[in-house]
């Protein structure tokens, strides 16, 4: 197929990251998971004991942080200094540090090259919540997924249970609904949608329901 860039963005749970590599795997294209990014880098300032929130600090850690992407077997592996995080950067606890560190410029501008570096190499889908709007503004194809609050905790809770962690529904959906809140209204970048993205909600829709109707917005789009 020719060259193509995508755009997925959304707010957490509506389930981004599985939606992008079942696309990528689809289409033979390289997926690349930007919030992994973000929660590598939140990763580390928890290490150092930073506040996630204060820019001046964050940023003298910058310096430090080489944050690496290699695709292994077909899937993304995101490495902190050299050290593959694999879960470590999953956790609710990564997720604040996430947005936090991602309304800083310094921190969006540190990994923007990163991101651009993958479209400019070939063709990609990346997802997560400024990709449409900042990152690839000239995206072939833009997607904006999301779902209802309790939909989109449910759907986290059983992800977080799965690997093992001891979390409530009321816990998740507290924490996402902060995170909404913090992604939506922050200075930089903030969650938005597209003003040429193709608006998913797929509340109802179950995975292949989901899978089908991105295609069918890819193939509408080419």
């Amino acid at each position: 197929m020719d060259k193509i860039v995508i755009a997925l963005d959304g707010p957490s749970g509506a389930g981004k990251s599985s939606l992008a590599k079942a696309i990528a795997a689809k289409l033979g294209i390289v997926y690349l998971d930007t919030g992994a990014l973000y929660r590598t880098v939140g990763l580390f300032v928890r290490r150092n004991d930073a506040d996630p929130k204060n820019e001046e600090a964050v940023s003298a850690l910058l310096p430090e942080l080489d944050i690496d992407v290699k695709i292994v077997d077909g899937a993304q592996q995101v490495y902190l200094n050299g050290e593959c995080v694999g879960d470590a950067i999953r956790t609710p606890e990564m997720s604040m540090y996430a947005s936090a560190v991602s309304a800083l410029p310094s921190v969006r501008a540190f990994l923007l090259d990163t991101q651009r570096a993958f479209a400019r190499r070939s063709s990609v889908i990346m997802d997560g919540r400024d990709i449409g709007t900042v990152v690839l503004p000239d995206a072939d194809v833009k997607i904006f997924l999301t779902a209802s609050d309790e939909v989109r905790a449910q759907r986290r809770l059983k992800e977080l249970l799965e690997k093992g962690q001891t979390v409530t529904f009321e816990e998740v959906l507290s924490d996402m609904r902060a995170r909404d809140l913090a992604d939506s209204t922050r200075a930089a970048a903030p969650l938005k949608i597209a003003d040429d993205a193709k608006l998913l909600d797929n509340s109802e829709l179950d995975f292949d329901g989901t899978v089908a109707a991105a295609l069918d917005i890819i193939s509408a789009a080419k």
